[in-house]
């Protein structure tokens, strides 16, 4: 029997008349990351849903959320603003494009600027 707080991700199912169903949850697994020379990054401007604030970010990374946080405080550090990493993108407060995708390529990451 599935735990209380497993109830809500279940999508699809309504009801079940067999007394020896199980229901499986969609478990995503982590991929293990890629060696910075697989990965392709692109650097991007993006203001929607920002209140008009420019915020880079920085998508196609592959990998695991731990090596997402620590490639996210390098960046950071290099460019000196604050953001966060959330749904497998890197968020950096600002319109740094040139910084970003030079700090990558300094690192061996496969990088461009898009926009």
């Amino acid at each position: 029997m599935a735990k209380k707080n497993e109830w809500k991700n279940r999508e699809g199912v309504v009801y079940s008349t067999s007394q020896n169903f199980e229901y499986e949850l969609n478990s995503k697994e982590e991929q293990a990351t890629l060696p910075p020379g697989q990965q392709n990054l692109r650097a991007q401007l993006d203001k929607n849903g920002r209140a008009g604030k420019q915020v880079t970010l920085v998508t196609g990374f592959v990998g695991t959320a731990n090596d997402l946080d620590t490639l996210t405080k390098l960046l950071k550090t290099k460019c000196g603003v604050g953001g966060s990493s959330k749904d497998g993108e890197i968020i950096l407060q600002g319109d740094l494009r040139d910084k970003v995708v030079q700090a990558l390529l300094k690192e061996g990451y496969k990088a461009r600027r898009i926009g």
